[in-house]
């Protein structure tokens, strides 16, 4: 087995689909409630602190800090597609959080703008090497204030290799079916997703890639994006059920401190 996968997958992979076929973890309001809870159980985060969900998708963080008080939220994401389905559910719910579509490695946004900056649901690794993640988490301490804090959610690379599974399905109501093959290329993980609609034949055959980060490997990232009092822990898993939920079923937590 040989998967190729394009370098810039993440530029257009992230849409609808994509809400489709990791709605197990990205459309589940229980699971977003038990990520949320850990943000505010590791970070000291005030009503009034100024929150920055990067790499955000179409909000659901933010959408729940804000249900819970915390009302200063903004979201950033590459992907017009799930920034314009997050500007959608703030208007509709009348909501004023902001929603911004740019990099994560050049926001354009204003040095010390934010109490604290989070990166969660496996939202780096995307790129070989580790430079544009040290950009994106640079870019998070230049956005961030003095003694602001910064929490990153990646896959557990260690538990991926430990409890590797090559092939997986499931099906998404009773039309879509996701088929995904799996392989290990050095410290990265490289994927093929099928997607087949019963009725209609193929909607998605792409590839893609993730980086199998380890506690080390994120505590240096922290160093080298000038974070202080750093502390990196394994075994979060919020999905309670059994299964394979892609890269998304244990999690490294790492939080610094600028």
């Amino acid at each position: 087995m040989n998967i190729s996968v394009n370098p810039d997958w993440w530029k257009h992979l992230f849409d609808e689909v994509y809400l489709l076929t990791d709605a197990r973890s990205v459309c589940d309001q229980e699971i977003t409630r038990r990520e949320v809870d850990l943000i505010c159980k590791l970070l000291p985060i005030k009503p009034h602190h100024r929150i920055l969900d990067l790499c955000g998708g179409h909000g659901r963080h933010c959408f729940e800090l804000y249900s819970r008080g915390y009302t200063e939220c903004t979201i950033l994401d590459y992907s017009a597609y799930l920034i314009d389905q997050a500007e959608c559910q703030a208007s509709e719910k009348n909501i004023p959080i902001k929603c911004i579509c740019s990099d994560a490695r050049n926001t354009n946004l204003s040095s010390e703008s934010f109490d604290h900056v989070c990166i969660m649901g496996n939202s780096l690794g995307y790129q070989k090497g580790s430079e544009s993640d040290i950009e994106i988490m640079k870019e998070a301490n230049r956005l961030l204030r003095r003694g602001g804090w910064l929490i990153i959610d990646v896959t557990d690379g260690d538990y991926i290799r430990n409890c590797f599974i090559p092939n997986s399905w499931h099906e998404v109501g009773n039309d879509i079916l996701v088929c995904r093959e799996r392989e290990i290329v050095g410290t990265y993980i490289h994927a093929r997703e099928l997607v087949i609609n019963k009725k209609k034949g193929i909607v998605r055959d792409e590839n893609y890639s993730a980086q199998l980060f380890n506690v080390k490997l994120i505590e240096n990232l922290f160093v080298s994006a000038g974070f202080q009092n750093i502390l990196v822990s394994d075994g979060f898993s919020p999905h309670q059920k059994k299964g394979d939920y892609g890269f998304m079923n244990h999690r490294l937590i790492g939080i610094g401190r600028k």
